[in-house]
């Protein structure tokens, strides 16, 4: 077996985790701990280009939130 993209028939789910980061994982596998699946089954490719078109910032949810808080408002005001 090469191992090349070209022969992998797995088909995969998009998964997401509670900082709204994006991966994938075959879809005959019970989801990892702290991720969910996200809604897109396919190909490796399928599920990779979805992720490119959803997954536009790529900070985890939890530092996005810190630059947006109340004393991201106060330094604007500087």
């Amino acid at each position: 077996m090469s191992g090349t993209e070209s022969e992998d028939n797995t088909i995969y789910k998009v998964v997401i985790n509670h900082e709204e980061q994006y991966s994938i994982w075959p879809v005959g596998r019970e989801t990892p701990l702290g991720w969910r699946d996200a809604g897109k089954e396919g190909t490796k490719t399928e599920c990779l280009a979805y992720i490119e078109q959803v997954w536009t910032d790529m900070r985890p949810l939890s530092l996005r939130k810190k630059m947006e808080g109340p004393d991201r408002a106060d330094e604007s005001s500087i």
